[in-house]
């Protein structure tokens, strides 16, 4: 019997569930499958956990703004705080100054020399192009330019 309830397994059915659906893979096929998969399972897990720690791990050097005082209306005062992995390491830091709209109205580069301590706190004073309203570290790095590095 050839009918869709699944009877005779002599001839291929035309229409019916058997016709739909193939017949069960072998075992060793789903073996394949779960492997393949299993795979790409963990190394995407392993490529998230990876780009997770560079992009949220602790980085080597950090530096946080802690105050700041508007000294008149084209200077500003940043206290911060910077950390660093080495204390041995000499660091750099943007500091900047910003108007009423957002825009940077300073900058400076300051060199952090080397040092015993992890964490040292600082003062930079910006001249600034117009009225600042804030100061702020905008970052800390540990490529020195040529300019600021005292070995030269």
């Amino acid at each position: 019997m050839t009918t869709s309830d699944g009877g005779g397994d002599q001839q291929k059915p035309r229409s019916g569930p058997r016709a739909t659906y193939p017949a069960e893979q072998s075992a060793g096929s789903k073996r394949t499958w779960f492997v393949v998969l299993a795979s790409v399972v963990v190394a995407a897990g392993l490529a998230l956990a990876v780009l997770g720690f560079n992009q949220f791990g602790d980085p080597e050097v950090s530096g946080q703004a802690t105050g700041y005082e508007l000294l008149s209306s084209d200077r500003v005062a940043v206290q911060y705080t910077v950390n660093r992995a080495n204390p041995g390491d000499a660091v750099v830091c943007i500091v900047r100054a910003r108007a009423k709209d957002g825009s940077e109205v300073g900058r400076r580069e300051v060199l952090i020399p080397a040092g015993t301590d992890i964490q040292v706190g600082a003062r930079a004073e910006l001249t600034t192009s117009a009225p600042p309203v804030i100061g702020e570290v905008f970052g800390c790095g540990l490529s020195i330019p040529p300019y600021l590095d005292s070995k030269s």
